[in-house]
């Protein structure tokens, strides 16, 4: 920490360095590291400081304050939480919080993390808009890329990359009941086996295919 800094100092006094946009975007991202890890020692004896996330590598320790805030970016609900909290369970309490305080609520707007069935739900029950953008996940699925089958629509099943008609589909439904039910389509094994294409997508010893798309619910349709 002590050779860091000292050496962003030396940098900073450099007019030509730290202009340069390559070195700028460095320093700012070393002086973050340098704020968390210090966040970190401040919160290093409180027992009840959780590790979140802000990206897949970014990680810090403490706490996270979920905001409701007006038009004029006045903030009219907060909630405390511990770092590791989503925020999706948040909105209900975070509305419900804005109309106690006096504010009138039609519309929310927020990320991707407030897209849930259940507040989509909320919002229906309240007659209140909800502006929030779906996950990739429900909208694309999560398949490898080159991986993708296509629906054939007259035949009402998937063709696989190879060219092969799924042989029949059924629904299967989840073990867990808050997880939509799944479409599974079964394929040809005997061809697989032999696909010129089967290298990461058939398991070799396997006796079955198949292939299975979420069925999205009703409100995320």
């Amino acid at each position: 920490m002590t050779y860091t800094n000292a050496l962003l100092d030396v940098i900073e006094q450099e007019d030509n360095l730290k202009k340069m946009p390559a070195i700028k975007e460095k320093m700012n991202r070393v002086k973050e590291v340098i704020d968390d890890i210090e966040e970190e020692a401040n919160y290093g004896g409180d027992p009840d400081a959780r590790k979140g996330y802000k990206s897949a590598d970014y990680s810090f320790l403490g706490y996270k304050t979920h905001m409701a805030m007006s038009d004029e970016r006045i903030i009219t609900a907060a909630v405390v939480t511990s770092g590791e909290k989503s925020d999706t369970k948040y909105l209900k309490e975070l509305v419900e919080a804005s109309k106690k305080s006096g504010m009138k609520v039609d519309t929310v707007l927020g990320d991707t993390a407030y897209s849930s069935k259940e507040n989509i739900q909320y919002a229906n029950e309240q007659e209140m808009k909800l502006v929030s953008r779906l996950h990739p996940v429900i909208t694309n699925g999560n398949r490898k890329e080159g991986m993708e089958f296509e629906f054939n629509k007259d035949a009402d099943k998937y063709v696989c990359p190879a060219g092969h008609l799924a042989t029949k589909k059924a629904i299967k439904k989840r073990k867990d009941s808050s997880q939509n039910p799944q479409l599974k389509y079964y394929f040809d094994v005997e061809k697989c086996k032999v696909c010129p294409l089967r290298e990461g997508c058939y398991k070799e010893g396997a006796k079955t295919k198949t292939y299975s798309v979420t069925i999205k619910s009703n409100e995320h349709i």
